[in-house]
């Protein structure tokens, strides 16, 4: 009784405040309709009634669609600061936030962003016109989920600080707002809704608290809501009840105007006493489908059945235990299911043994006298004549006549017409279904009609239907799903090795030294010659499983059985060649060096193309480049570290970070799809530290690394750790991930190469639905940063986020599918698309694979030239190849002797090997210096080319340089 009288009071003390502010209003509203230049300010009209030392969590909630104009922005924006003069704002008093949504929602500030009111009104001022969508329910759920949360400076509950949205909108949602703008009621949240212009009033309804009178309003204009502004001083400066008295709400307390109501949380309703909760009975509120009982949970039910039933598999119909299904009841005739056990009945005409179990029949028939023509039929105390189906028992109830209903009445059956006792009925074929006239028939598309989860084709059949697989796949056991045929197991494939599986059928395979005959099955031994590391310098001949070497015209078999030495005629003859004399039989020929060609005199030799003259060591293409040359490699091949050999695009080193959408919008069966596209990126690509190293972030709410750049050196480890990555199925923060991608995911910490490595960086940012942050922002800043980004969307992914993600052309880096069945196109394109950029990557890396020394001059073939001897002797690798040019026929031929002579004995020249052991070159050195000194003072023009690494052919080298 005293908390009721205490109430009363307050209620009395309330009104007796409210109605001078109200009285002091009336005249300033009327000065209102005279014009702007008349007007008071509101915070003259309200000093005098200021919401002093009231404690609230306030969140304006403001529509910044493009339909308001710039004009009426401004309006709202100066309502907002009217509002503002008469709260009592700081952290222990009002706190103030304010959210404006389009088409996503913008917080400007939060709960405990400002102290003061002056720093609320300059943030105020500082606000842009969004100009885009209309979501006012995402907005509600933002306010809901994040401005309201204790993080964002929100009061907790237990202190009972009232929770207050005032929410201005002017046209209609694009989205859902009763369901969120009820559960933001529950959680005792007031609502305040003010529509402009043409809203409709129920869906301010919808949105605001109840009762509607005090809580929803609506204006014509933008200009008209500062008339509500002594409307909202009354309402938010008077006493919230429920943080004054004692409400005993068991759930909820909400304020109203000078009173409170009570509510409960979801799935609860309010008793009688409209203080406590109760469970809603959903079961007699629903129509719950349950057969036989229907049980209550929270927010829910669930459907149950009776002693001697068990649920069905559609969770409603119930079905009786079959305890006769067992088959050890030992009945003889019928088993019939009874409470908790079973009975043995007898049919008609039998009776029942003293063992409850066998019968033994009552045979009134067994008499010869019946008299029946078709049947008779015992009874209990006598017998009767019975017609067989199709006919009628005359009158004189023994003999039988045929009744054809179908013949005598024509019902115009489109299929089949069947008699039954009494009269007729149409029936149609295996897999059709009788029409609702009762005579003509449809075809029945099982397939259609069912959720057949079939996972690739589905068949219908008479009675049902068939799930069947494409062309190179097979229907697994359980007859719905699909895996790609092993043709090899399947098939008898004949192959006397190995069978490989291919797209549509299978291929035989041989081991390493054999090759498949022409029958494609049996393998024939390669001979020993074409397997190679026979190391015959000329020819190999096999011979049988083994080899012989053998050499050209004008050479001699070495003791070694493996190398050649020439018949030296050039050392016995005048040649006349300009560089090299090569023995040939009885014979000789002229040779140029390497990057020369031979003159018409077949003495002389002229200059070359350099990728001719060099052993370049290019692997697919040699470009000449000035005095050197370039390897290139051809179309999705790029040049290996070496810069000679080429290696496909797929393993050459990216960084590659996958963004992964783990929304609960995706679900758990197409988040195994999006694994599934991940681990075939994966597999297209060389994991190595030094090859692709790939990163996974996944997001919802929040961003959780799966794994970094540097956290895994094989493909098999990342897809294991791929394979039991974990769904976290709730919001979708995409642009909260796209900051972690550009902020972490490529730094050095987490294993991404520094950016003179000028390795590729690439993003794959995958999303099924619409962002509830911004994403421009942080996509923008990864792609000025270098950061490739494709953008893969699926479903209800919106294209304009998508573009704003993805790199530009936007054409080669954003794929969108409407279902997850495409994932596979998309994957390739993903594949082809890093396949390019690698490409580019390596086309602006080109450097020349072989340096030719800097001249000046370069004589032409007609001029006379001198040389310089230089010493590039490198004991290190044995990259000597030496050209020689003299400027007269007789200099010429000194030197060519010089590359022929031999001591008396004819074995070659030897001289003291030096600490590198290179002999022959050395001895070369010093027999050149020697003739040299003869030569009188000419200058003697000596080039030097650096070839590739020698070191396998080095013996031939020496032999070059005993013979020539």
């Amino acid at each position: 009784m005293e908390k009721m009288l205490v109430g009363c009071f307050l209620l009395l003390l309330g009104h007796t405040l409210l109605l001078p502010a109200e009285a002091r209003q009336w005249p300033r509203a009327r000065s209102v309709s005279r014009g702007r230049h008349s007007r008071t300010h509101p915070q003259t009209a309200l000093l005098e009634s200021s919401c002093e030392n009231k404690r609230a969590d306030l969140v304006f909630i403001i529509d910044s669609s493009r339909s308001v104009n710039a004009h009426d922005y401004a309006k709202v924006k100066e309502f907002l600061v009217d509002i503002l003069q008469f709260l009592d704002i700081g952290p222990d008093v009002t706190r103030v936030g304010l959210l404006q949504y389009g088409s996503t929602v913008k917080r400007e500030f939060s709960l405990k962003t400002f102290k003061r009111r002056s720093e609320v009104e300059r943030a105020v001022a500082r606000m842009r016109h969004l100009s885009t969508g209309t979501m006012t329910g995402l907005a509600i759920q933002y306010a809901l989920n994040i401005a309201f949360s204790e993080a964002e400076g929100a009061r907790p509950l237990r202190e009972h600080v009232p929770r207050v949205i005032m929410i201005v909108t002017d046209g209609r949602p694009q989205d859902s707002v009763a369901e969120v703008a009820a559960k933001a009621r529950d959680t005792g949240i007031l609502i305040f809704a003010i529509g402009v212009g043409q809203v409709d009033l129920n869906t301010l309804k919808a949105i605001g608290s109840e009762p509607h009178e005090d809580h929803v309003f609506l204006v014509a204009n933008f200009s008209q809501m500062e008339s509500l502004i002594s409307v909202f001083q009354n309402k938010l400066c008077m006493a919230h009840m429920c943080s004054l008295l004692e409400h005993n709400c068991a759930h909820f307390c909400i304020n109203t105007p000078g009173s409170y109501v009570c509510r409960c949380k979801q799935g609860y309703i309010l008793n009688a006493d409209q203080t406590t909760c109760r469970i809603q009975d959903l079961c007699a509120a629903e129509d719950h489908g349950c057969e036989q009982l229907c049980v209550n949970l929270l927010g829910s039910f669930v459907c149950q059945c009776y002693s001697g039933y068990a649920l069905a598999e559609d969770g409603k119909r119930c079905v009786a235990v079959d305890y006769c299904a067992s088959g050890n009841h030992g009945c003889e005739h019928e088993c019939v299911n009874a409470e908790g056990s079973y009975a043995c009945r007898c049919p008609k005409g039998f009776s029942l043994n003293a063992d409850k179990k066998t019968c033994t029949k009552i045979d009134y028939c067994a008499s010869p006298n019946h008299g029946c023509q078709h049947e008779c039929v015992s009874t209990d105390d006598s017998y009767a004549c019975r017609c067989l189906k199709g006919f009628s028992l005359n009158p004189d109830q023994k003999t039988c006549r045929r009744i054809n209903y179908c013949a005598l009445r024509k019902p115009g059956c489109e299929h089949e017409c069947v008699n039954t006792e009494e009269g007729y009925y149409c029936r149609c074929r295996p897999g059709f279904r009788l029409g609702p006239d009762g005579k003509t028939c449809s075809r029945v598309d099982h397939c259609a009609e069912q959720a057949h989860g079939c996972e690739q084709l589905c068949l219908n059949t008479d009675t049902s239907f068939l799930c069947q697989c494409s062309e190179g796949f097979v229907i697994n056991e359980d007859l719905k799903t699909c895996s790609r045929a092993d043709y090899c197991l399947l098939s008898d494939h004949g192959c006397e090795h190995s069978c490989v599986n291919t797209d549509r059928s299978f291929a035989c395979r041989c081991p390493e030294g054999h090759a498949l005959r022409s029958d494609g099955k049996t393998c024939a031994k390669l001979d020993a010659c074409a397997l190679g590391g026979h190391g015959c310098e000329h020819s190999c001949v096999s011979s049988g499983d083994s080899f012989v070497c053998e050499c050209m015209e004008g050479y001699l078999l070495r003791e070694d059985g493996k190398t050649c030495r020439r018949k030296d005629v050039c050392q016995a003859v005048d040649h006349g060649c300009e560089h090299m004399c090569v023995n040939s039989g009885e014979s000789y020929s002229c040779r140029c060096l390497e990057g020369f060609r031979l003159a018409e005199d077949g003495k002389r030799c002229r200059r070359k193309d350099i990728c001719r003259s060099a052993h370049h060591g290019c692997e697919h293409i040699c470009v000449p480049r000035g005095d050197s040359y370039v390897c290139k490699c051809s179309e999705g091949f790029i040049l290996a570290e070496d810069g000679r050999r080429c290696k496909r695009c797929s393993e050459g080193p990216i960084d590659l970070v996958f963004v992964i959408d783990g929304s609960k919008s995706l679900g758990e069966d197409n988040f195994e799809i999006v694994k599934q596209f991940v681990t075939g990126i994966i597999d297209s690509l060389v994991v190595s530290p030094k090859a692709a190293r790939v990163g996974l972030l996944q997001y919802s709410t929040q961003v959780r690394p799966e794994f970094a750049l540097s956290s895994f050196g094989s493909a098999r480890d990342m897809k294991k750790a791929v394979a039991t990555m974990k769904y976290m199925g709730k919001g979708s923060m995409t642009g909260l991930a796209l900051r972690h991608m550009f902020e972490r995911s490529f730094t050095p910490a987490e294993g991404a190469r520094p950016l003179s490595a000028r390795v590729p960086r690439v993003a794959i940012v995958f999303t099924d639905g619409r962002a509830q942050d911004d994403v421009a922002e942080w996509a923008g800043k990864a792609k000025a940063n270098g950061i490739t980004v494709y953008a893969v969307g699926v479903g209800k992914a919106i294209e304009e986020e998508l573009q704003e993600i993805a790199s530009k052309p936007t054409d080669r880096h954003l794929f969108y599918a409407e279902d997850f069945s495409t994932m596979g196109e998309i994957s390739e394109k993903l594949k082809q698309g890093i396949c390019e950029a690698l490409e580019a990557s390596d086309g602006s890396q080109d450097s020349p694979a072989g340096e030719l020394p800097k001249r000046g001059h370069q004589p032409t073939e007609s001029e006379p030239v001198t040389i310089n001897i230089q010493d590039l002797l490198s004991c290190s690798n044995f990259a000597v190849q030496h050209r020689y040019l003299f400027e007269e026929d007789s200099l010429s031929r000194s030197a060519q002797k010089l590359f022929h002579s031999t001591n008396p004995s004819g074995s070659p020249l030897e001289d003291k090997p030096d600490e590198c052991k290179c002999e022959n070159l050395l001895m070369f050195q010093n027999l050149a210096n020697e003739e040299v000194r003869k030569l009188t003072q000419r200058y003697i023009l000596f080039w030097f080319y650096v070839l590739e690494e020698m070191t396998q052919r080095m013996e031939a080298l020496e032999n070059r340089l005993r013979y020539r």
